[in-house]
This record gives C-alpha cells, structure tokens and sequence, in this order.
C-alpha cells in the first residue's frame, strides 16, 4: 500500500458500527469530515462531532443508507461479518472508499487503512503496519510525540519566514540555506519548545543578523 493523505473537509464519512472501534473511527474523521454513525447501541465513549443514528441495518439494507448521504468513505466496523461485508462491497460499487476495522493484514484493492498519528498541527505524521500489529503503531506514535514537540510552531515559523525573506527580495537560494539554517537551528526548537521566544521575534532576530550580515555566509 502507498501511503496518501485525504482531505475531508466539507466530506461526508458513514461509520456503521457504534462500538469502541467505530467510536473511535468516528472521533478520527471528525476532525474535518461530517460524520454519522449508524449503530442500534453505542459505546459509552466519545464520538466527537459525528452524528449518532439508531438503527439496525442488516447487509441488504446497507446500500440505501450510502446513497442517502453518498458518503467519501465507509468505515465497516460493527462485530456482524454479513454487514460488514456487504458495507464493503455496497461501497465499492458506489466509488466510495471503504476502510473495514475488523480485519488486519492483507486488504482488497480500493481498501485504505487509518494508521496511527502524530499532530503538531500542522506537521502530522502517521505509522502504519500495514494492519499486523497495532501495539507496535502505538509504541512509535509514543516515541515520536515527544520528537515532535515544538514542530507546529517551527512549520508555521518556516513558512512566515520564506514568506518574509521572500518579500524582502532575498535570493531563493539564500532563503532555503537561512530557512534550513532555523531547522537545523538546536537552540530555535529549544526556544519553540519551552516557550521562551516567539515566530514573530525568531523572525525578527533572522533578519536583523540578515541585514547586518548584508546576506553574506558567516
């Protein structure tokens, strides 16, 4: 599988499954997507945003429900087999994507996997192993979240850069050594990290040893 991400703003995802796994599922997607969950029970846990419908839909009454809200993707994740078969093959004839939860390892052609993340919005990083072992995904997310900290703010400090040397006329090539420069910078992701010093002032002292400096290397 290749790795891709999906923008679902403004998208509708479809979760059949009110459990744990759909609960789940439903706060992932709810970050951006318009979500509903379609389940007779649900989890006593948080569903973010999403929609919570009760009903009982076996496999022959799955298609309807997809072309009622022509959903992006459907997420088959209830502990019935039949139905979660039948939202798979409902919305691959539909062109949706179709994420099915109960199932790890190999995966059918137009099948995707929600992997494990990291945000430090808006750096995000995901882990997947191609659905053999979970505990390993969340093993590297922990390890990672602490490498991480402070990406956020050096992506947003990054792009305010380019985008302040650039309306300077600085030269496309002294702008990537400056910006790779800030990256590379140990004691700028110190600062970003501890909260001691700002976008705005990492900025401000860039380009004062910039103007000082004439653009030339040190």
């Amino acid at each position: 599988m290749i790795p891709l991400y999906h923008d679902f703003t403004n998208a509708t995802v479809l979760v059949f499954g009110g459990g744990p796994v759909g609960a789940r599922k439903a706060r992932r997607f709810a970050r951006e997507a318009d979500v509903l969950v379609i389940s007779p029970t649900f989890a006593d846990e948080a569903f973010g945003s999403a929609e919570l419908i009760r009903a009982a839909p076996g496999p022959a009454d799955i298609g309807a429900w997809i072309d009622r809200v022509a959903p992006a993707l459907v997420v088959a994740a209830t502990d019935d087999d039949a139905v979660n078969e039948a939202a798979v093959e409902a919305a691959r004839e539909r062109g949706s994507l179709v994420n099915r939860a109960d199932r790890s390892g190999e995966r059918d052609p137009g099948s995707v996997v929600v992997p494990a993340t990291v945000r430090e919005d808006p750096v995000v990083v995901a882990i997947a192993t191609g659905g053999t072992a979970p505990a390993l995904s969340k093993h590297l997310r922990q390890e990672l979240e602490e490498t991480l900290a402070g990406a956020g703010p050096m992506a947003d400090l990054c792009g305010a850069l380019r985008t302040e040397l650039k309306s300077r006329d600085v030269s496309p090539a002294r702008r990537r050594e400056i910006v790779t420069g800030v990256v590379n910078s140990p004691e700028v992701w110190t600062a970003l990290r501890s909260g001691t010093s700002n976008t705005r002032q990492v900025i401000e002292d860039v380009l004062g040893e910039e103007l000082s400096t004439g653009g030339e290397r040190t």
